[in-house]
């Protein structure tokens, strides 16, 4: 389910020559030199060998990473898909089991349970799907693949120390089609950096101790750069004065400044004093959030704007907030619509991520600049009339 991307895009696209010259070829070869290095870096040939043993290139992996299709749908579509009344229920049933580990979380990262309660629905349905691909193959793999090696690479030695710390088996471990392991989903290096025993069994076992899951999701939120005891999303109405050109994660002003301009919440307070941006998902006469710092952290577990706004959302509802309002929103792009945007908005110059179809951060920014240089409303929404315009 989740879109690796943990990386911003530009950093992506700005990989070392080293790391370009070490994916590719033939497979056999890419992992010889894998074991190469592994030496290098001070690991024993005889555990090099027995962990690389079993390596087999998967394309089941590759096929996964090219069929994402499910984070183009727009945000109400998508929200609704994956927010049902059974995982409303089980998230509150499940809140309830845990309220020991959550309030520990909370008392030690300052990450709110509902936070943690979206990212175990959406990664693994509470720990009930967890993935069945094999971890190694599919962490190598994806190195081996030239599309994202500088963040694939790294974990293949990070599972390496897992493997000789006693806590990962080449041929046994799985999860998810990229890598990631356990009921929230964590790559190697995030379980060496982040893993939490919360059970005191002596072990950090993300895939069957639900508390040592919960608690290292925390710290890692909390790594990740999470402000302890902030908000991170709140629902809000927009007047039809606002301007639109000031929407969108590129801007920010304290949340009073936004009420000042006849913004006002849907439901509690707003954190007056902490910066915050407005979101318009779905243009300006769709459903409206605002934004604050900690929703950037959500980003650095999953690129999908989409993913990310509806994790978000959905952490809200699971502690007491209403359901959005959708709102009339003008009719969205489809996928091939979409494409032929991107293309249009990459021929005048915009670095939009490539024609994916996918409405992203960076396609956003520019259908927000194209919409404001055409004299229509900015408010970041790609419809048929602008791409008629164009």
């Amino acid at each position: 389910m989740r879109f690796i991307s943990v990386m911003s895009a530009a950093f992506l696209g700005l990989a070392s020559a080293a790391t370009a010259q070490s994916c590719g070829g033939a497979f056999s070869t890419f992992v010889a030199n894998l074991k190469d290095e592994a030496i290098a870096r001070g690991h024993a040939e005889s555990s090099v060998d027995a962990f690389f043993a079993p390596v087999r290139q998967d394309s089941a992996v590759l096929r996964a990473d090219r069929q994402q299709g499910v984070f183009q749908k727009p945000f109400t579509e998508f929200a609704r898909r994956l927010i049902s009344a059974n995982r409303l229920n089980t998230g509150r049933a499940k809140a309830k089991q845990h309220a020991a580990t959550f309030d520990r979380i909370e008392a030690t990262y300052g990450v709110d349970r509902g936070v943690l309660l979206a990212f175990w629905a959406f990664e693994t349905d509470f720990g009930g799907f967890q993935g069945d691909f094999n971890t190694l193959n599919a962490l190598v793999t994806l190195s081996h693949d030239c599309r994202r090696p500088e963040l694939f690479r790294p974990q293949v030695f990070a599972a390496l120390e897992l493997y000789e710390m006693g806590d990962f088996d080449p041929r046994r471990t799985t999860g998810a089609w990229a890598g990631e392991i356990g009921m929230v989903q964590m790559l190697p290096r995030d379980i060496i950096d982040n893993g939490v025993d919360a059970d005191g069994d002596g072990k950090v076992s993300l895939k069957t101790s639900a508390p040592d899951a919960l608690m290292s999701g925390g710290k890692m939120l909390s790594h990740l750069g999470w402000r302890a005891n902030e908000p991170g999303l709140q629902e809000v109405t927009v007047p039809d004065t606002l301007d639109w050109s000031k929407t969108g994660l590129r801007t920010t002003m304290p949340a009073a400044e936004w009420v000042a301009r006849g913004v006002t919440p849907r439901h509690g307070e707003v954190a007056g004093a902490l910066p915050a941006s407005i979101i318009l998902p779905e243009g300006r006469n769709g459903p409206a959030f605002m934004a604050y710092p900690n929703f950037s952290v959500y980003f650095e577990w999953n690129q999908s704007f989409t993913y990310v706004l509806t994790a978000a959302y959905f952490a809200n509802r699971l502690q007491g907030a209403p359901i959005f309002n959708a709102g009339t929103p003008e009719p969205g792009l489809s996928g091939n619509q979409l494409k032929a945007l991107q293309r249009k908005l990459q021929a005048r110059g915009y670095d939009v991520g490539g024609a994916d179809g996918i409405l992203g951060a960076g396609t956003r920014a520019a259908v927000q600049d194209i919409q404001q240089e055409l004299g229509m409303p900015a408010d970041a929404w790609p419809t048929r009339a602008l791409l008629d315009r164009l």
